[in-house]
């Protein structure tokens, strides 16, 4: 085991590992460390614990120091500087006639270097806006491009659930959603329903998948034939999150509709899962998994 302290650089950011050494630095604090971009100013958000070898990047860089009076007044000094550098940055771009949306300025604690982010249809050649942005600025200058999901993660906004996007409020790291979530929790697959305001497939559908999962491992699929106690029939429509199966059973030439709950009936031939009828456009679909 590892002794560590968990750090966040941003709002709902990703949590990196340090190394505390001595320190016992309590849950909210602000730290001093060292990271590869430079020396930053983060937020405690895991006090001092222990996590296996398996959980750490090596080498674990340590914790300077705890944030001083005079750290925090620094930061805040930066955090006024990078509102100053997205104005400055918005008219060089614009005198460069560059395709290109500038969404965030940072400021590294050190000021060793500024890092504008930006997004783009596609590659944009910015060698005269850096050489532009460093003859203002006298330091280290780094543009970076990045993803609609990320643009949506540091602007933030309303979800159609009328929330804070929650990667805005609380995911530190995206987690992969597919279009099979969606058709597993009999979503519509109409891409204005289950897209967020990014464009791509709404977080959300995450967070229910693992108890779909077990329930469908449950289930018997439509059209497959059971054993249920009053004869055998075939499944005809599902309640997933109910658990409860509607069989049309087969007496003597006569049907019936009975509804039965998915543990009470056997499963003689399962099927496979049939595709919603809706017309969808598949290549457009797979454009929301990006």
């Amino acid at each position: 085991m590892v002794k560590v302290v968990g750090i966040r650089f941003k709002k709902a950011g990703k949590i990196y590992y340090f190394d505390p050494g001595d320190l016992e630095i309590d849950l909210n604090e602000n730290a001093i460390v060292e990271t590869a971009r430079g020396i930053e100013f983060g937020q405690v958000v895991v006090p001092n614990t222990e996590v296996s070898e398996e959980e750490i990047v090596a080498p674990l860089k340590k914790v300077i120091r705890i944030a001083t009076e005079e750290d925090k007044e620094h930061h805040e000094e930066n955090v006024r500087k990078e509102k100053e550098a997205f104005d400055i940055c918005l008219q060089k771009i614009s005198n460069h006639n560059l395709e290109m949306k500038l969404i965030d300025v940072e400021y590294t604690f050190d000021n060793n270097k500024i890092l504008f982010y930006f997004t783009a249809d596609g590659r944009v050649d910015f060698r005269e806006l850096v050489k532009d942005l460093a003859s203002v600025f006298r330091t280290r200058i780094e543009l970076r491009q990045i993803g609609v999901r990320d643009e949506a993660k540091m602007m933030g906004g309303l979800g159609v659930c009328g929330r804070v996007l929650c990667c805005n409020s609380f995911l530190g790291e995206f987690q992969p959603v597919s279009i099979k979530m969606a058709k597993e929790q009999g979503l519509s697959l109409n891409p204005t329903k289950i897209s967020g305001a990014c464009g791509r497939l709404m977080c959300c559908l995450k967070y229910e998948q693992d108890a779909y999962e077990e329930i469908i491992s449950r289930v018997p699929n439509e059209g497959a034939i059971v054993e249920t106690p009053e004869g055998q029939g075939v499944v005809m429509s599902i309640s997933l999150l109910k658990e409860l199966v509607k069989v049309k059973l087969d007496r003597d030439n006569e049907t019936d509709l009975k509804i039965y709950k998915a543990s009470d009936v056997k499963v003689i031939k399962n099927v496979t899962r049939d595709e919603p009828d809706e017309e969808i456009d598949l290549d457009e679909l797979k454009q929301l998994e990006d």
